[in-house]
């Protein structure tokens, strides 16, 4: 990667963009999830039974992770033949409108099995957006930043995972707590989904205000840019992509049982309120944020690998403690088991901006990286909680998602085991 030294408010400027970019995409993304366990089983599945009626709307969040390879093959070819930043606003921008078209959805009882197939579509171009935009927001910071700051700059776009989940959180704490159940049912889940207008200001400002990345413009000055680089990059990084997509299994696995299926399990098998279970969720989203900026200003000091394998082997630790206090049904064990939990992740999940792009050149940076993080989505992410649902209602216990949790460690300990350090240590 090329080493630039870029103006201080340049690199603020574009930082505090992805920070907030990033944070509201992901905030589009998970507020479905928190919907796909509330309040989808009845408006777009109301015929079926409680527990059909969760599995057929956790496959509809499913969708979107299915989408999401798509959106990082067909960007990354955009992000590394015309730059990041054309890849990154287009993404932004859909996501934005899915989103928004979602709020406005017709539920089955007012049109049918054409609610739940409006649905699906809408989850998979959301899908696409954000399989796209991961790519081009870390791109962007990583490749703007000096060698020795790639690392912190990347999780400006990595904390926006938390961020998106905290916001997300509030939306429905204050949807569920204003309203009536049957005024929430009837209209006010829509008002989240109706927020993300707020993201296209930000569209707009990248698109007028941010430059395209250091690295990018000199390929184009120079005329490198692959032809073909998703073809280029499958074809000689099957390694990387591989294991690039195995350094991201435990950490997804464990945020999404977190976000989405603890939420169905606690408030439907443990009785707790959605309303605390949500505080529970926002305020272990408050604690992951400073621990990613640290994760990834540490791996500028220390190699990207020593947090990884840090963070994979907490979590393989604490997978079964998790559930073991989970099944306490006490918000406080609720609450450390989340926070442990993503504390481990964020160790693993703060330098993986910068380590996915650094397994790449240039050419092929953004289909290289974008395909491993997406590769992950679809074989881990999206189906979580459909998984943890099934194995809950397969062996009536919990521990046996805790068994499906370590494993999905111990792939992520392998990975970075395989893996090269890519980063320079002093």
């Amino acid at each position: 990667m090329v080493s630039v030294a870029p103006e201080k408010n340049t690199l603020r400027r574009l930082m505090a963009a992805g920070l907030v970019g990033s944070s509201i995409e992901w905030y589009d993304f998970f507020i479905y999830a928190t919907a796909a366990a509330l309040v989808f089983p009845k408006l777009f599945f109301p015929e079926a039974t409680p527990i059909v009626g969760l599995l057929l709307s956790f496959s509809t969040f499913w969708a979107g992770f299915i989408a999401r390879p798509i959106g990082g093959l067909v960007f990354g070819h955009v992000g590394d033949r015309f730059g990041r930043k054309p890849a990154l606003v287009i993404c932004l921008a859909l996501m934005a409108a899915a989103t928004f078209l979602i709020g406005l959805l017709p539920t089955s009882g007012t049109i049918g099995v054409g609610a739940p197939l409006l649905l699906v579509l809408l989850r998979f171009l959301q899908g696409i957006a954000v399989g796209g935009q991961w790519g081009g927001v870390v791109l962007l910071l990583t490749e703007s930043a000096g060698t020795g700051k790639r690392g912190f700059a990347g999780t400006f776009g990595q904390a926006g995972v938390p961020i998106g989940v905290f916001l997300g959180n509030v939306a429905f704490i204050l949807t569920t707590t204003t309203m009536s159940k049957e005024a929430f049912a009837a209209w006010g889940w829509r008002v989240p989904f109706l927020a993300s207008a707020l993201l296209f200001p930000v569209v707009l400002f990248i698109q007028l205000k941010v430059e395209d990345s250091p690295v990018f413009r000199e390929l184009k000055e120079r005329r490198t840019e692959a032809p073909a680089p998703l073809k280029e990059a499958l074809r000689t990084h099957r390694r990387p992509i591989l294991l690039g997509a195995g350094l991201m299994f435990a950490s997804n696995a464990i945020f999404y049982v977190s976000i989405a299926g603890v939420l169905s399990y606690a408030t439907t098998t443990l009785g707790l309120s959605r309303e605390s279970v949500l505080i529970v969720s926002l305020l272990s989203s408050v604690v992951s944020i400073p621990v990613i900026l640290w994760s990834g200003h540490a791996s500028d000091r220390l190699g990207r690998r020593p947090l990884i394998i840090a963070g994979a082997i907490g979590l393989v630790v604490w997978a079964f403690p998790y559930f073991l206090l989970v099944d306490t049904a006490s918000l406080l064990w609720l609450f450390v088991a989340a926070t442990v939990g993503g504390i481990a992740s964020s160790l693993v999940y703060g330098p993986i901006a910068a380590y996915l792009g650094e397994l790449f050149e240039p050419h092929v940076r953004y289909s290289g990286a974008s395909l491993a993080y997406q590769l992950a989505s679809i074989l881990v992410s999206g189906g979580t909680p459909f998984i943890m649902t099934a194995l809950l209602g397969a062996t009536g216990t919990s521990m046996s998602v805790s068994a499906f949790l370590c494993v999905m460690g111990l792939v992520t300990l392998f990975s970075a085991l395989k893996l090269p350090e890519t980063h320079p240590v002093s």
